[in-house]
């Protein structure tokens, strides 16, 4: 695989498995199928549906005779990972109309991709169409703040999530967030460029970031502003001034401490030690912990 090397380094980091090697080898399916396909097995039946959702081939089964769905990634009791920031594009809108699908063929058995059985016509309805309802609504708002003619910047602060919706126990935001899914339909839809013609032939990071610590007073300057930040409830604005103290003075230890201290958004001062060599600044997001919460039955 082409990209072996970059999946093995994001994916070590996300999971925090230094050992971890992506695959280069695969054994590839001798079926395959285009639209829909039928297997059948002694009694059951597993109708196999093909849908674009996190993935390009995506599928979801059906088995009647139990009237029991089986999701896939479609459905894994979190907000759809339709916007990861490190992966490949995903189909925010091709997924939601894979839910309207799903939610028509009336089972009363939801199995998903990750996180415990949903029991229950009704309540595996509403788990499908509360999905669905949230990536349309967040396709609907893109589309037209993007009609409009604006930036992505006033994009992502201007869509409004349902927060009817992130409340429920199934959509909460643990893996992946709905701003990331705004990015990804801007990518699919408006390509990489974001409107703001400082990044469209950008000057290398580094020498943007020591020109505004110089104006700042220097890199320690915006570090201890960045931990002010932070203490104040701005998380966002301690990140942007907390890595570019860290471009501009990468051999400062006591900036790399701000930078990986604001990275994890504690809100507390760092302690004054030295960090191991080699720690990564960067927030190390941990594998998701699938609460063992009770099967979801009808009340």
């Amino acid at each position: 695989m082409s990209t072996a090397g970059y999946n093995t380094w994001i994916n070590r980091r996300q999971f925090g498995v230094p050992s971890l090697d992506w695959p280069s080898t695969y054994r590839y399916p001798d079926t395959t199928y285009r639209k829909r396909m039928t297997v059948e097995r002694g009694d059951l039946t597993f109708e196999l549906v093909h849908a674009r959702g996190e993935t390009d081939d995506s599928t979801y089964v059906r088995v009647p005779e139990l009237k029991t769905l089986c999701t896939g990634d479609l459905f894994i009791w979190n907000t759809p990972n339709a916007g990861n920031p490190q992966k490949v594009q995903r189909y925010p809108e091709e997924w939601a109309r894979a839910l309207r699908a799903m939610q028509e063929l009336g089972a009363e058995l939801l199995l998903p991709g990750h996180g415990v059985p949903i029991v229950g016509r009704d309540r595996v309805h509403q788990a499908l169409d509360d999905t669905a309802r949230l990536l349309e609504s967040l396709c609907e708002q893109t589309r037209e703040l993007m009609n409009a003619g604006h930036r992505l910047d006033a994009v992502l602060h201007g869509v409004q999530v349902p927060q009817e919706l992130l409340e429920q126990p199934y959509l909460r935001p643990a893996y992946d967030e709905p701003e990331f899914v705004v990015r990804n339909l801007w990518r699919l839809w408006g390509g990489w460029y974001d409107q703001n013609p400082e990044h469209l032939k950008p000057a290398p990071e580094a020498a943007v970031a020591t020109e505004f610590a110089n104006a700042a007073g220097g890199a320690s300057v915006l570090a201890q502003r960045a931990l002010k930040l932070l203490e104040e409830g701005e998380p966002r604005l301690a990140s942007h001034l907390a890595e570019t103290a860290a471009l501009a003075a990468p051999a400062e230890v006591e900036v790399a401490r701000v930078r990986a201290h604001v990275s994890t958004g504690s809100g507390r001062r760092p302690r004054r030690r030295p960090w191991p060599v080699g720690c990564s600044a960067g927030r190390r997001r941990s594998r998701p912990r699938w609460r063992r919460e009770p099967i979801w039955r009808p009340s």
